[in-house]
């Protein structure tokens, strides 16, 4: 019997879902424009090149845009055949940045590569959103016990390296994705329910023996107590009070392109990537955080409504798990800029500054796109 191949197929009972690919293609440009209206005057101030971001951000959005359009033609039925690979690859990449990659502000997430910086705990979230989808999707007859602790296994091993880099936002949605799936794919509410009793017990074992440290769990709690005069959470709360008054200095339209005063004067911290939000505000306003929002929202019910089509198990837990992945790094990010959720590092989908962060929502763009060629009519 002949082995098959991952091509693209023309066996498809439906066309790609457009709407979804103009949203996404869509925000990749609101990403670059907000990233270069919130770079330019400060790199023009210090004398370098007012355009770098702006090159930076375009050239992967480009490489990401040609990526999904040929994930999308592929049959995701065939995923499988290089799924266990792609799995094995995020394993190896994580291990390997304890050795090979590079430390900033206390955490070892990332590979350097001359100016390029890759982060495989992001790639890590889609390889096991494939691994479980692929997984219960050749189980159509349901999941056994045993099954259900192999996926266990499967999440505990990533999640796990990516917690001792540290990064608990990442882990924290991939945790969210995983069990998602798991819901989905009928796992019984008995398993569920051990696995949350057992995620509490490690939790607190993880802080009673320093695998988690105390700056860490300060930065989940700092939203809760933004009045507080603790000198630990002070630096914390005062990023996110600046985030929330360049937010509210845009009024309704904003102060207009490139003429926010927060961000001219570098008022927020890492706004080109985690406080994105707030360059939108401050410069467009209501008006532009609104549209944003609304830009956002419509790809998520894009993504939920190709789920929701779906014409196998597989393909409908592969769009459960990216839809989960994408809407609730969009809450995170927003809210944390609003005070209403923890700084957890989290990027905006396809608006943050990040060359991996792009490259893997556009790979999750493709794939339901690819399930979207064969939902039923």
């Amino acid at each position: 019997m002949r082995t098959p191949t991952l091509v693209p197929t023309r066996e498809h009972s439906s066309t790609v879902d457009r709407p979804l690919l103009v949203g996404m293609v869509t925000l990749g440009l609101v990403g670059v424009v907000s990233i270069y209206s919130a770079t330019r005057n400060a790199l023009a101030n210090a004398g370098d090149n007012p355009h770098y971001y702006l090159e930076r951000q375009g050239f992967f959005v480009l490489i990401g845009i040609g990526l999904m359009l040929v994930v999308s033609r592929l049959d995701y039925r065939r995923f499988e055949i290089a799924t266990t690979a792609f799995y094995l690859a995020s394993l190896a990449s994580l291990a390997g940045v304890f050795v090979l990659g590079s430390s900033q502000l206390g955490a070892t997430r990332w590979y350097v590569f001359g100016p390029i910086q890759i982060q495989p705990s992001e790639f890590a979230v889609l390889a096991i959103i494939l691994a479980m989808a692929t997984y219960c999707g050749r189980r159509p007859e349901g999941l056994t016990s045993f099954d259900v602790r192999r996926m266990v296994l499967m999440l505990l091993m990533p999640l796990g390296l990516i917690v001792i880099q540290p990064d608990l936002g990442t882990a924290i949605i991939m945790l969210l994705t995983a069990g998602t799936i798991m819901v989905i794919a009928g796992v019984p509410p008995r398993f569920m329910a051990l696995m949350a009793v057992a995620g509490a017990v490690v939790t607190t074992a993880m802080l009673y023996l320093g695998v988690l440290h105390r700056y860490q769990i300060l930065r989940l709690v700092s939203f809760l107590h933004q009045n507080s005069t603790n000198k630990n959470l002070q630096a914390l709360i005062y990023d996110v009070a600046n985030a929330k008054t360049a937010i509210g200095a845009g009024g309704l339209f904003g102060a207009g392109i490139f003429k926010g005063l927060q961000t001219n004067l570098g008022y927020v911290p890492e706004q080109r990537t985690d406080f994105i939000f707030t360059a939108i505000g401050e410069q467009f306003g209501l008006v532009g955080t609104v549209g944003t929002v609304l830009l956002l929202g419509f790809v998520a019910w894009r993504i939920y409504v190709v789920a929701r089509d779906a014409k196998e198990s597989m393909g409908r837990l592969l769009c459960v798990g990216i839809f989960v992945f994408f809407s609730f790094s969009c809450f995170q990010n927003i809210g944390m800029t609003m005070g209403i959720m923890p700084v957890t590092g989290i990027p905006l989908p396809l608006i943050s500054y990040g060359g991996s962060s792009a490259l893997v929502f556009y790979l999750c763009g493709g794939v339901v796109l690819a399930v979207s060629r064969r939902r039923s009519n």
